[in-house]
């Protein structure tokens, strides 16, 4: 008699504990957020100050290192394999 398909799963030794896949949209999308955000404030700030201050250029400079944090993050989710990448379309 075949085991059941419904049975939950047991991860091996070294693999990952899964994550929701909601979890992991909801932080892609947060960081995503926060970085229009600065975006914005920086956009607000260049307006608003007219180039007295560095408040724009402080809102740009987070706004790239969340850029860059985010890009690391899915690198890291993806080496560490608790991001599986898919093709467009399939």
């Amino acid at each position: 008699m075949p085991a059941c398909d419904n049975a939950p799963r047991i991860p091996a030794r070294n693999e990952p504990e899964p994550v929701n896949d909601s979890l992991k949209t909801l932080i892609v999308v947060a960081f995503l957020l926060v970085i229009v955000w600065n975006l914005g404030s920086a956009l607000y700030y260049l307006l608003v100050d007219r180039g007295q201050s560095k408040r724009t250029v402080n809102a740009l400079t987070r706004r790239i290192g969340l850029s860059v944090a985010l890009i690391l993050l899915v690198i890291l989710g993806i080496w560490s394999g608790v991001i599986q990448p898919h093709g467009v379309g399939r």
